[in-house]
């Protein structure tokens, strides 16, 4: 029987195939989730902001997208997934508010998936698909047996991606 492993907000998790592993209520926040297609080791990080280093003694590394998919990566290949053979499916991203101000500061949801964009390439970890921006909330599940990454969202069709 499968297990579907909970992930919160600014925290990552690992699981293997059957098992399936979640995070609720994505807004401006990101879900990166990772698989080795042959080991079918998956990772989800639910990262809150997009760059570790604009604070000093990070001591929550999964807060954020950058540092966040470091750790991710290394304790998937810690349980034996290759790093060579991962790829990407993304989520989240989305502005929450309305705001008058077009500004950095409240385009918190765009940044995040920008940075998760920019940190997978840095790693040569391929984006096969995301489900990003707009302005709702998403719950996502992803399953590494498939690699399929189930998106939810209030008065929307659930999808696949």
């Amino acid at each position: 029987m499968a297990n579907i492993i909970k992930v919160g907000m600014a925290d990552l998790n690992i699981c293997k195939a059957p098992d399936g592993i979640t995070t609720l209520g994505l807004g401006s926040c990101v879900g990166v989730a990772l698989r080795d297609p042959v080991t079918k080791i998956g990772g989800l990080l639910h990262a809150m902001l997009p760059d570790s280093t604009v604070i000093k003694n990070n001591t929550c590394v999964e807060k954020f997208v950058d540092s966040g998919l470091d750790e991710l990566v290394k304790r998937m290949v810690k349980a034996g997934a290759n790093r060579s053979r991962l790829e990407a499916k993304l989520a989240g991203g989305a502005q929450m508010f309305a705001f008058q101000r077009n500004s950095d500061l409240v385009k918190v949801g765009e940044r995040n998936a920008e940075a998760a964009r920019k940190k997978l390439r840095a790693m040569r970890i391929k984006l096969l698909s995301e489900d990003c921006g707009l302005n709702y909330g998403r719950t996502v599940i992803y399953y590494p047996e498939t690699g399929i990454y189930v998106i939810k969202a209030v008065g929307k069709p659930e999808k696949n991606i």
